[in-house]
């Protein structure tokens, strides 16, 4: 008969056992409140001020807009953006990450398109502070927790993504950011905890408790790649930074395998986005995507230039980016004497604070230059996205530490509220954006393109329909499916009047069909920008165009007689490849999680 000290023990333990998840599900539940209300807060001046319009806003809803009509026309997974560039289109969908515009289109279908921005930053918002509170319970208990979880939320560098830069992909790469940092953390205790094992453990449990991290970071790491092009520059560099320091803290390179692991799968799932993006950049003129003020040696901290609005702004995140430096600096310190508690989380942190604080000054030229598409970051002061983590794990770990925690907790709000109130003050406050936009594609107007997805030889300023104006949009009446079509004469490129008559039978965004009857040949000049993944075809014949010179316009030419030409956005090598190898990298993933499963719950005998 067991003893009753036992009976009370195995009682105790029990009852712990039953507690233990209802505790764990209440918390969450409390810091999904909090984290909700504060996110609320961040958007309530939306409600009476309508939209922040901050620097791509019109990007993003342009964005969003065109991939909600195309979903409405059946193309799930847009590449071709119909209405930039006046109508004229651009690859847009293929260089950019797919994750912010699909959902802000998902938005779009379902919300009024004038509350889309607000409920895009609030659901991230939302998860970047439950991802910040994952983080800092495998430190904390659950009142510091959620602090730092509600501080990350309304870091200064995140006011000034809603605020002014409204870049809603980056908002949702920094999001998850926090679980990149988790990921990390986990690999590298699990080979402590391999270390520090009893010698009776088998060596194949240890191999899988090992590996039990990599599926859920490679899923983290695809999905920042798949958010915000930058910010997974930045993810990769860092994640390979809390690696090596983590590998030098338990003194053994365990962690750096299935980190690299986990790195390579997650590369793969992102692989149908990232090899087209990569392959077809020789078809575009990506390089003007650092030409002029977005050059990075214009954009370290407090630089000069000519441009007075330029070097405004790039004051003001510069003084954010001092304040967050000197908080986080400050909170390190005191929160140091607890590090023997948590040395690996700590010093990666650390870590992860000084390199993104040394890589924004121009001391760090050299790394620019030489690692592998950091200078693509355009501006190193991003680097706040990843200095955001340390910042509010640090101040919750001080505060929490002190014996006068409320009066810092409310001081910290304080400062907090304030700056938000100055931003806000200063920032740009339009409601028109949407609607604009809405009338842009109804009228068949189209909006204006991005320079570096032209196709090369291509001026878009040049291009028909090219008016700026807003107020000009209103003279145009709605256009007919029909393509903007022009005869030329033989041998010629001056423009006559056209005398072929067409039938158009589609023409939708990535397939234009119409049938032609003209007495002459004639060489037409397509509404579409000549960009190497179209394919043409006059009565089943593949034929190639040529591009206007100046603006890449597509010109077709067309013999005498009647003729059906077919135009297709044909799939390319690169995206089938990159197709390929995701699937094959979520079969390997599959396999992985299936593996670590079986570690945890082996057959009973």
């Amino acid at each position: 008969m067991p003893s009753d000290s036992a009976l009370s023990s195995a009682r105790q333990r029990e009852s712990a056992a039953i507690s233990g998840p209802i505790s764990a599900r209440r918390s969450s539940q409390i810091a999904l409140l909090l984290i909700a209300i504060v996110a609320t807060a961040v958007v309530a001046p939306m409600f009476l001020l309508g939209n922040a319009s901050g620097h791509d806003i019109s990007f993003h809803l342009a964005s969003w807009l065109d991939a909600a009509g195309q979903w409405r026309e059946g193309v799930f997974f847009p590449r071709w953006a119909q209405w930039a560039n006046w109508g004229f289109g651009e690859p847009r969908f293929i260089f950019y990450p797919p994750a912010s515009w699909m959902v802000g289109a998902a938005l779009g279908s379902v919300l009024p398109w004038r509350v889309v921005p607000g409920a895009f930053i609030w659901l991230a918002l939302l998860l970047s502070g439950f991802a910040m509170w994952r983080l800092a319970r495998e430190s904390f208990p659950d009142s510091q927790a959620i602090a730092a979880a509600l501080i990350y939320v309304v870091n200064p560098y995140q006011l000034v993504v809603v605020y002014y830069r409204s870049d809603y992909a980056e908002l949702l790469a920094s999001a998850l950011f926090p679980l990149l940092v988790l990921g990390a953390l986990r690999m590298v205790r699990s080979s402590s905890r391999q270390n520090n094992s009893d010698q009776n453990n088998s060596q194949q449990n240890d191999s899988r408790q090992n590996w039990g991290g990599v599926p859920p970071l490679a899923l983290v790491f695809a999905a920042i790649w798949l958010s915000n092009a930058p910010a997974a520059v930045i993810a990769t560099y860092s994640l390979v930074l809390l690696l090596v320091v983590g590998c030098v803290q338990q003194r053994n390179l365990r962690p750096l395998i299935p980190g690299v692991a986990a790195m390579a799968i997650g590369f793969g799932l992102a692989a149908f986005y990232i090899l087209p993006a990569a392959y077809e950049q020789r078809w575009v003129q990506i390089s003007q995507v650092v030409s002029g003020n977005y050059h990075l040696d214009k954009n370290f901290l407090y630089t000069r230039s000519m441009d007075p609005d330029f070097v405004l702004f790039n004051w003001k995140v510069s003084t954010v980016a001092l304040g967050a430096m000197l908080l986080t600096g400050v909170a390190a310190v005191f929160s140091a004497r607890k590090r023997r508690e948590h040395q690996a989380q700590w010093w990666m942190l650390v870590m992860l604070a000084a390199a993104s604080i040394f890589i924004m000054f121009p001391a760090s030229l050299w790394f620019w230059h030489h690692l592998p598409k950091l200078q693509f970051l355009q501006f190193p002061w991003r680097w706040l996205v990843p200095l955001g983590i340390p910042y509010a794990f640090f101040l919750a770990s001080a505060i929490g530490q002190s014996r006068w925690r409320w009066i810092w907790y409310a001081s910290l709000a304080l400062v907090i509220a304030v700056t938000a109130v100055v931003i806000v003050r200063d920032a740009w406050w339009d409601s028109a954006d949407i609607p604009l936009l809405q009338a842009a594609i109804r009228t068949g107007h189209g909006y204006e393109g991005t320079e570096e997805y032209a196709p090369l030889g291509c001026d878009l300023y040049d291009l028909p329909g090219a008016i700026l104006d807003p107020e000009s949009l209103a003279v145009f009446k709605k256009s007919s499916p029909t393509p903007l079509i022009q005869r030329f004469a033989p041998d010629s490129r001056k423009a006559l009047e056209p005398s072929a008559h067409v039938s158009m039978d589609k023409w939708l965004p990535e397939r234009k069909d119409f049938r032609i009857e003209t007495a002459e040949p004639v060489t037409l000049a397509l509404r579409l920008l000549n960009y190497p993944a179209w394919t043409v075809q006059i009565d089943g014949v593949t034929v190639d165009p040529a591009s206007q010179p100046g603006i890449a316009r597509m010109l077709v030419s067309v013999p005498t007689g009647q003729h059906r030409v077919e135009v297709n956005f044909r799939r390319t090598w690169d995206r089938t490849a990159g197709a390929a190898i995701s699937g094959f990298s979520l079969i390997l993933l599959a396999g992985c999680a299936t593996f670590v499963r079986r570690g945890r719950n082996p057959p009973q005998s």
